[in-house]
């Protein structure tokens, strides 16, 4: 499980041309690596797009962070050499590392970074952090020192800033990062074949060049649960991370590949509408999650790896408090409560389905705990880009069942504009506390606060903390072994 504590110390797109990878390492030793994913991004820049299938393959490889978040959930230098902190947690001060360039020749300095910070505030930002970025003032020493100034106290800001939403962009080429990515990383795009692969080369003028062991590097996109097994079985796939649990068993036993479990701060939901009616009425909202078994989806959907949730928040994580007992399964409670609120039943509900298998397999299962109380589900499935622009974008939802990876986004339910049409002045009173209290114990108090009422106004139906399984072929080392973020870091990829 991820600790906190160590937070606080420290689209229709064209292919460009194939870039030519460094020289291959000692003739016979593997310097290539296939990984298969199961959504493709809708693009490649981070700070455009909610997706964390974007992040997957670019975060750290070709784009980079003043601060690198690792396995373990700790904070390290990445081009921010080092830092200082005040004591009231409001001041940052950033020495930044010399002689780095961006892959189109520019420099690296302390004007990039306030460029990329200031476009994430921007008003044409769509970064999904930006309110983080709106309350930062970032002013420039000299070429290599800033400091940045912060309106709310966040503890958590240095972990913030190693986040794919906090790249730094070259000013020149930022307008066209979605297609055709410029950063400080270890790999340049190869090539994007359109709903099939997209490729990074390694770049020969990075800063640490002679390290990089991976000099090419293939992400195949895999939603289906029986062709990613296919895939891996035939060695087409070197790696598979977050591969669908049902394939698991398959894997573990046999010598050619290695599973890996890991800790998350998913938050796997029954999304919902809350701008909808009947949906708008908290009643109706509790019926559905009393209706759902936890347990049941999690052993259906996640072949048992995950962990119930009560509330937008997992356990391992700094104030969490256990919620389940708010909303529990209860059919006669769900039936009652939708009495209450003068549901002529069945009540019919869309319940809209992105690709990955947890969902499809998930959907089926809540559509059959639904149907216990007269709540009878039509299953939409649609492709990623349609459940971004459909459902992520323009609202055009009932219900969506999709797993939340951000490690720290309660402040989704205080924007008046998100895609769950929740609107609290309370919960928004509550969140601005946490954002400007100091005390780590007042912080816990309110986190706790803040997580029960969100159980109780039963926002969504919370169903579990999900646990990631990476499967992969024996010899591959460097594979994280918790998962804090969604990365693939291909710089600490090797063969044996």
């Amino acid at each position: 499980m991820i600790n906190r504590r160590h937070l606080l110390t420290t689209g229709a797109l064209a292919s460009v041309p194939l870039l030519h990878p460094l020289t291959g390492l000692a003739q016979g030793k593997k310097d290539s690596v296939t990984l298969a994913l199961t959504l493709e991004p809708p693009m490649l820049d981070p700070t455009a797009s909610a997706a964390s299938s974007v992040a997957e393959i670019v975060h750290y490889n070709i784009f980079e962070t003043l601060t690198k978040i690792n396995s373990d959930g700790s904070v390290s230098p990445m081009l921010a050499e080092s830092w200082e902190v005040s004591p009231d947690l409001k001041t940052y001060t950033f020495r930044l590392r010399k002689g780095v360039k961006f892959q189109n020749g520019e420099p690296f300095n302390a004007q990039a970074v306030k460029f990329s910070f200031e476009r994430a505030a921007s008003d044409k930002s769509t970064n999904k952090d930006k309110r983080t970025f709106a309350s930062m003032k970032v002013s420039v020493i000299d070429e290599h020192q800033l400091v940045i100034l912060t309106q709310e106290i966040d503890p958590d800001f240095l972990f913030v800033l190693g986040q794919a939403t906090a790249i730094i962009v070259e000013p020149k080429s930022a307008a066209t990062n979605t297609t055709k990515p410029v950063g400080t990383g270890p790999y340049k795009l190869g090539m994007w074949n359109k709903g099939a692969s997209v490729t990074l080369v390694a770049w020969p003028q990075y800063r640490d060049a002679a390290k990089i062991r991976i000099h090419r590097a293939t992400f195949r996109f895999i939603p289906d649960a029986a062709a990613q097994v296919a895939a891996l079985m035939a060695g087409d796939v070197d790696a598979f991370p977050r591969a669908t649990p049902r394939s698991v068993p398959q894997f573990k036993n046999n010598a050619r590949f290695q599973v890996l479990v890991s800790g998350s701060r998913a938050k796997t939901i029954v999304a919902i509408n809350n701008a909808r009616k009947p949906l708008d009425d908290a009643r109706v909202r509790r019926a559905i999650a009393a209706a759902i078994d936890r347990k049941t989806v999690i052993e259906g959907a996640a072949e048992g790896y995950g962990v119930p949730i009560g509330s937008h928040y997992v356990p391992g994580a700094f104030g969490y408090v256990d919620t389940t007992g708010i909303n529990p399964h209860d059919v006669d409670k769900a039936k009652k409560l939708l009495a209450e609120a003068g549901v002529k039943l069945p009540l019919e509900l869309t319940m809209t389905l992105p690709p990955a298998p947890y969902a499809r397999q998930g959907g089926e299962i809540i559509a059959a705990e639904l149907a216990k109380v007269g709540i009878k589900l039509k299953l939409q499935n649609v492709e990623w880009a349609q459940w971004l622009s459909g459902t992520y974008t323009n609202k055009s939802y009932d219900l969506t069942l999709i797993s939340h990876v951000e490690p720290f986004d309660l402040g989704n339910f205080a924007k008046p504009d998100y895609y769950w049409g929740y609107k609290s002045e309370q919960f928004n009173q509550l969140y601005d506390k946490i954002k400007n209290t100091p005390r780590p114990a007042d912080r816990a108090r309110l986190l706790g606060e803040a997580q029960r009422l969100l159980a109780e106004d039963s926002v969504h139906a919370f169903l579990y903390q999900p646990q990631w399984v990476t499967v992969a072929s024996k010899g591959l080392r460097g594979l994280w072994k918790d998962m804090p973020i969604f990365v693939n870091d291909l710089a600490a990829l090797s063969w044996a």
